[in-house]
């Protein structure tokens, strides 16, 4: 009977196109992927993290951080992150998704108000609904929305944004936000998952790269983006870590890192540190990308980041132009509704250090030919 219902739901979903399916690596020119430097492609990376993994004295944590899985390495890598998040102290967990559960589910106590962002993504959202916390959502980048719900909201006050936005690829509008956050008394916790690695000293972030380390509160990285591997980490005070090893239930009940992963994050900055060109060559394809749309007649969300979006309206059309790319030997991917509001349905391109110019052009021409 419970097969049947799968059964029910899954056709249900699959006659809306809307059936998700597990997919392997991009097929043909890479523009849907994460690996916006190209660090999970890279082979001397590969090999560095290899070496490092023949100097580990064992393969698995054996257990929670708070029994037998506290490694020496553990607490380096997180003295190194903390280092260069600028933070007093910093707590790695198993994924970003993950580090946002951690942070919102055990943080905002009941009496207090969490504010996010509208665009936020959807591990910032489960977090939230785990939290006991009054919920409000704001306009995106809107400071006088926010300002405006801030005045109405009870108790501790929490503002939850990412610096870079994953499905418009937009940044943060901070030098608007941080003034009435800092006017009403509140808290800043900052997903930093589509900036880390790209942006920053030592790939530290939007934050980073605007001198935000003291204006925000609490700031969560991700590993498995730009820097081509696994894992996140929460920056921020000496308190704030030890007030997670004691509260938050995504941390305290799940084994901890293994060593391999452990040495790879450390492997993958020090990387960063010593390819400077990567991040330059990113920038190079984002300039051209965006010369390049402004004479197309695709609508286009004008993003800086190496996020771009080409809004296709409707679920099928989306997917028509998405197959079409796909068969002229694009890896793109459409997002629809409900992911993005009914109407702003979108090719999600994701650029690379990697991407040659030629891709680059070859992408825009097929998009403007395609009818």
């Amino acid at each position: 009977m419970l097969d049947e219902w799968f059964r029910e739901v899954l056709n249900q979903r699959e006659d809306a196109g809307l059936l998700r399916k597990l997919r392997s690596g991009p097929e043909g020119a890479d523009f849907s992927s994460n690996d916006y430097l190209g660090l999970a492609r890279s082979s001397e990376l590969h090999e560095r993290i290899h070496r490092a993994h023949s100097k580990l004295p064992g393969n698995g944590a054996t257990g929670s951080r708070l029994l037998s899985g506290t490694d020496p390495l553990h607490l380096e890598i997180e003295s190194e992150l903390a280092t260069r998040f600028g933070s007093e102290s910093s707590l790695l967990f198993a994924s970003g998704y993950m580090a946002n559960l951690g942070v919102l589910a055990s943080i905002p106590q009941r009496g207090d108000t969490i504010l996010y962002d509208e665009l936020s993504h959807a591990s910032i959202k489960d977090g939230i609904r785990l939290s006991n916390a009054r919920i409000r959502r704001f306009r995106h980048n809107d400071p006088a929305d926010l300002d405006r719900l801030l005045k109405k909201s009870e108790g501790r006050k929490f503002v939850v944004v990412e610096s870079v936005y994953s499905m418009d690829g937009d940044f943060c509008d901070f030098e608007a936000l941080i003034p009435v956050i800092k006017a009403a008394g509140a808290y800043s916790i900052v997903d930093e998952a589509h900036a880390t690695g790209v942006y920053g000293p030592g790939g530290s972030g939007l934050t980073g790269e605007l001198d935000l380390f003291g204006e925000t509160d609490i700031r969560i990285y991700t590993f498995g983006k730009a820097m081509g591997i696994h894992g996140a980490c929460i920056a921020g005070s000496r308190s704030l870590v030890e007030y997670l090893i004691n509260y938050s239930r995504p941390f305290i009940y799940t084994t901890g890192i293994p060593p391999i992963q452990l040495a790879s994050i450390r492997e993958a900055f020090l990387y960063l540190d010593d390819h400077t060109s990567e991040r330059e060559r990113l920038n190079e394809n984002i300039e051209l990308f965006t010369e390049q749309m402004k004479n197309s007649p695709r609508e286009y969300l004008h993003s800086k980041s190496a996020i771009q979006g080409i809004v296709i309206p409707g679920n099928e059309a989306c997917r028509e132009l998405s197959s079409k790319l796909n068969e002229s030997g694009f890896s793109v991917y459409p997002v629809l509704s409900p992911t993005v509001p009914e109407g702003s349905e979108r090719i999600r391109i994701c650029l690379h250090s990697y991407n040659t110019r030629d891709e680059i052009i070859s992408l825009i021409s097929k998009l403007s030919e395609i009818q």
